[in-house]
């Protein structure tokens, strides 16, 4: 082919293929790739994964500490500096248990959670004040199941047991009976009357709620027994 020709074929190829010039992928400019940039950064799944003020005050921690503890500069601590750092990280750290620390089971399990098969994030008082309501109107089915329940929100605030998701009465029964072993027949009994009223359709009777109202009571009083200790492998 001589040099006219292959010019010639530069230059007709691309229209002879169809291909318009817009179909040609751009290397975009600065401002152009800056504006995409912010676009997607700005996208609710990289906002979410930004890190907190707190994590940046502890990173910033954790920084100037390892920059303390490097070799130049260790060597000018003398001892007594050591010890002062190490009272005051102390201190830090117990300050940040108690504003910051883990919350407690009771609560996090307690409210806001499904309680004997029914959403239910009434405390304690309120479920025994509604059950007292319920048996003044005679409705005694209503009042032992809440007056049931109110011993299973009791338990599960003072953080004594810790059902799993769906745990029937006899199961909260049977965990209560670790710090009460001498009410485990008055908690087996308590559930049988929550599952006759609640699931057998039984009416209840005043003589019904009446013991169980008591071993809530009783049970509420009682200081747990202490868990027995691991016997060593």
């Amino acid at each position: 082919m001589t040099g006219s020709a292959l010019r010639l074929a530069l230059v007709v190829r691309p229209a002879a293929l169809g291909l318009g010039l817009g179909a040609i992928p751009l290397i975009p400019d600065g401002d152009t790739a800056r504006e995409l940039a912010e676009k997607e950064l700005a996208k609710p799944e990289y906002q979410a994964a930004k890190p907190t003020l707190i994590d940046q005050w502890a990173r910033a921690v954790v920084d100037f500490l390892i920059g303390l503890f490097t070799p130049q500069h260790a060597a000018g601590l003398g001892p007594w500096a050591a010890i002062v750092i190490g009272i005051v990280l102390v201190a830090a750290l117990i300050v940040v248990l108690l504003i910051w620390g883990r919350p407690r089971r009771s609560r996090t399990r307690a409210v806001g959670s499904v309680l004997l098969g029914s959403a239910d994030d009434r405390s304690a008082a309120q479920l025994r004040a509604d059950a007292d309501r319920a048996a003044r109107d005679e409705d005694w089915a209503g009042a032992i199941v809440l007056r049931y329940r109110a011993i299973a929100r009791s338990l599960l605030e003072r953080d004594l047991i810790a059902p799993a998701p769906g745990a029937t009465a006899q199961t909260i029964a049977r965990e209560a009976a670790t710090p009460f072993p001498g009410e485990r027949e008055a908690l087996h009994e308590a559930a049988v009357a929550f599952d006759e009223v609640r699931y057998l359709g039984r009416a209840g009777t005043a003589e019904r709620y009446g013991e169980l109202a008591c071993t809530d009571e009783k049970v509420r009083a009682l200081r747990p027994a202490p868990l027995p200790e691991a016997v060593p492998a």
